[in-house]
C-alpha cells in the first residue's frame, strides 16, 4: 500500500459535523482519502443543537478536482 501524505490539504466541504461525516464517508466510498478538521470543538459544542461550530472536510491537493466533483454531485436534487 502506498504511503499517504497530508502535506497539502485543501478544503472541499464546510458544514456542521454530521454533514461533514456524511461527505467524508461519501468521498472515502469513492476512493478519496479525507479527514475532518475542527471536529473536536464541534463535538464539544453539541453538533445536533444547531450551535455547533463549522467543520471542514479536507483532501489531498492531488485529489481536489475529483473530490469537488463528488461533493457537487451529492448536492444535486
Amino acid at each position: 500500500m502506498a504511503e499517504i501524505s497530508y502535506d497539502a490539504l485543501v478544503e472541499v466541504f464546510k458544514g456542521n459535523l454530521w454533514e461533514a461525516e456524511l461527505v467524508k464517508g461519501l468521498l472515502e466510498s469513492e476512493g478519496v482519502q479525507a479527514m475532518i478538521k475542527d471536529e473536536t470543538l464541534s463535538a464539544v459544542t453539541s453538533p445536533y443543537s444547531g450551535m455547533g461550530g463549522t467543520v471542514l472536510v479536507m483532501v489531498n491537493k492531488e485529489e481536489e478536482v475529483y473530490a469537488r466533483k463528488v461533493v457537487a454531485e451529492r448536492s444535486k436534487p
